[in-house]
């Protein structure tokens, strides 16, 4: 019970949040940023995304979103010092120390960022695991066992789904199953709109569409088999390609890759699709998803 008021009080009191994302703020919109905005309404947020070694010297380009008015935070350190945790932390402290925060709380997505956060004291640290990402491609090799640590540190952990809640439910006494969801309002949209987007306007019915991240869960010879199948059917896909070979992906006609559009935008495109579908492959990332 003294738990439960503890993790109540920090929410309503108002403390700042401070994320910490593998995911980039202007990536496609999704659980990190749809929470993230909500909790706005109530408390500053600040988003911090992974560093880019791209400078001569260490800073942190701070942008409000002008949407949310989330703070996102990118730290930018030179090519030299990738993986060195000391200037990690000390740009940490100076984001911390510049934007005056003093009752924090950390929220976090990646357990890559312990090593330079786990000197801070906030006053609750919650683990948000919405993806079982030592499954995902290119997976650093220290990660499952900064989850380990992150787990015995962490109040509250979340998980994107029941599935990945019962692998994981062991490992802390106060974790909870936290699946997803669906913008109920924003896509309900898509009934009412009768105006293609230019770039859609012309492709012929019946339309198949995805909009989502195009990565190693997607099956893409799944797509393909069924654009040579069915020739009369046009495949709309919507969305950033990663981790994902061009020269991989199937060419057919019939099979349109948009790219990635604004969230506000994919009502739009939905509104003139026949099907949509989610074509993933079944393999080690999308064991624990919850789609």
């Amino acid at each position: 019970k003294n738990r439960i008021m503890m993790i109540r009080e920090n929410f309503t009191q108002g403390n700042d949040i401070i994320c910490l994302s593998h995911l980039r703020w202007n990536f496609v919109f999704q659980r990190p940023q749809h929470l993230m905005s909500r909790f706005r309404k109530r408390q500053r947020v600040f988003f911090v995304e992974e560093p880019i070694y791209d400078a001569p010297s260490r800073y942190n380009e701070l942008n409000q979103d002008p949407e949310t008015q989330v703070w996102v935070v990118t730290p930018h350190l030179p090519p030299s010092s990738e993986g060195d945790i000391e200037e990690q932390r000390s740009l940490m402290d100076l984001f911390i120390s510049t934007m005056r925060i003093e009752n924090y709380l950390l929220w976090y997505y990646s357990p890559m960022y312990l090593p330079y956060t786990q000197h801070l004291k906030p006053a609750l640290v919650v683990y948000d695991c919405m993806d079982e990402l030592s499954a995902f491609k290119f997976a650093p090799a220290q990660l499952r066992e900064y989850e380990r640590q992150l787990m015995q540190r962490a109040e509250l952990v979340f998980t994107g789904g029941f599935h990945l809640y019962e692998a994981k439910r062991d490992q802390h006494q106060n974790i909870h199953p936290f699946p997803s969801s669906i913008d109920r309002e924003h896509f309900a949209a898509a009934r009412r709109i009768q105006e293609d987007p230019v770039d859609q306007a012309s492709i012929p019915h019946p339309r198949i569409g995805f909009y989502g991240v195009f990565d190693e869960r997607f099956n893409t010879s799944l797509l393909g088999d069924l654009a040579e199948r069915k020739p009369e059917w046009h495949f709309v896909i919507i969305g950033p390609i990663v981790k994902v070979e061009q020269s991989t992906l199937p060419r057919n006609p019939n099979i349109h890759y948009l790219g990635q559009k604004h969230y506000n935008e994919l009502p739009k495109y939905l509104s003139g699709w026949d099907i949509a579908f989610m074509p993933f492959a079944l393999n080690e990332s999308t064991q624990y998803i919850s789609p």
